[in-house]
């Protein structure tokens, strides 16, 4: 029981690391929480409904075609809602997103309506897989888990080994003195808003898939999960955000085998996790601590 616990936790982990990468490298390069973030996971979702549904895709194409859709997104809320607030005080570009995702949400509640919508059938099947007899998964979580290994294994290679992933580095630790040596500093914001929104739709599709549910407000609570797990890791750190996803991840899937039936809602377990790491590390699990003056 444990063992199948460990398991659906370490997959629901990787859907909340795969937010929350996107909102750390925004946070690295632009130093603003992307509250519009969450939206993007739904807009993947249905992006992806709409390849199969309406261009009669096979779930891998339409899978890219939601992607690219989020991603373009993604840009755009960058380029109209971002980018003219830069030299602005950060609430103000935070109230920029707020309002953003709520203009997308509504758009979407308008054009799908606001019900939960089943999954289209794809050329997946969902069916349970037995791990030695101790344990029994859906072949689903197991992609979930594949997938997030791949993703990081990808972003580390990404951004350790090629010139664009250098830059998004550079821009992250200094973006004065990345612009000074000649980086295109808009052109690295645009494209870590595009690699962030095309991982938050990622984890939409996913989910999705997984409980054969979407509706426009799906993305309200992941997000908010997402930037507790961008907390506890550590502002603008990817390892911590990895270890934060997987933690609140396990600690959620154990909290619904063992508290099942006690007034706990499981929601509620990142934010009690939150406070919790919060009052023993202020700064995150691997951020820097700042010394008063």
């Amino acid at each position: 029981m444990i063992v199948e616990q460990l398991i659906n936790g370490i997959a629901l982990g990787f859907v909340y690391v795969l937010i929350a990468l996107g909102l750390t490298m925004v946070y690295g390069v632009l130093k603003v929480l992307h509250f519009a973030h969450g939206v993007i996971y739904m807009v993947g979702a249905f992006s992806a409904m709409v390849g199969i549904l309406y261009l009669n895709l096979s779930f891998i194409p339409a899978l890219i075609f939601a992607l690219v859709i989020s991603g373009l997104v993604g840009v755009g809320i960058e380029k109209y809602a971002y980018r003219p607030l830069k030299d602005v005080h950060p609430i103000t570009v935070l109230i920029s997103g707020v309002g953003i995702a709520i203009l997308l949400q509504n758009l979407f509640q308008i054009i799908f309506t606001s019900d939960s919508h089943a999954f289209p059938k794809t050329n997946i099947k969902v069916h349970s897989i037995d791990i030695f007899g101790i344990a029994s998964l859906t072949n689903i979580k197991l992609y979930m888990i594949i997938i997030g290994l791949i993703v990081l294994a990808v972003l580390y290679l990404f951004l350790n080994f090629t010139k664009m992933g250098i830059a998004i580095q550079a821009v992250s630790q200094d973006r004065k003195a990345a612009a000074l040596m000649g980086i295109n500093v808009n052109r690295i914001v645009m494209v870590t808003f595009l690699l962030g929104s095309m991982l938050a739709a990622l984890a939409g599709i996913i989910t999705a898939l997984n409980y054969n549910s979407l509706s426009p407000a799906m993305g309200d609570i992941p997000g908010l999960k997402a930037f507790c797990v961008v907390v506890l890791g550590g502002l603008g750190s990817i390892p911590g955000t990895v270890l934060g996803g997987l933690i609140l991840g396990i600690a959620e899937a154990l909290s619904t085998g063992y508290l099942e039936g006690m007034p706990i809602d499981t929601n509620a377990i990142a934010f009690i996790l939150l406070v919790a790491i919060l009052l023993i590390k202020p700064s995150g699990l691997f951020g820097k601590n700042i010394e008063k003056v």
